[in-house]
């Protein structure tokens, strides 16, 4: 992935789960992306893969991939 798809990717994420507008996605630091992420799974050092009933909740949700 080129870092501008990754960076879409990541703004998307942080629209639809934190409900930030592009422009306060570009605004924030690679530190506070990293903190809230932190917070939002108990500032674990990665975690356990995500269930095939999530992954299949989530191909439901985002269809296209």
């Amino acid at each position: 992935m080129t870092f501008a798809e990754v960076a879409a990717r990541l703004a998307g994420m942080a629209g639809a789960v934190l409900g930030w507008s592009p422009d306060r996605f570009w605004r924030a630091t690679p530190a506070e992306l990293q903190g809230i992420v932190a917070a939002m799974t108990g500032g674990a050092e990665g975690g356990d893969p995500p269930s095939p009933a999530t992954l299949a909740r989530l191909r439901e949700m985002y269809p296209d991939g």
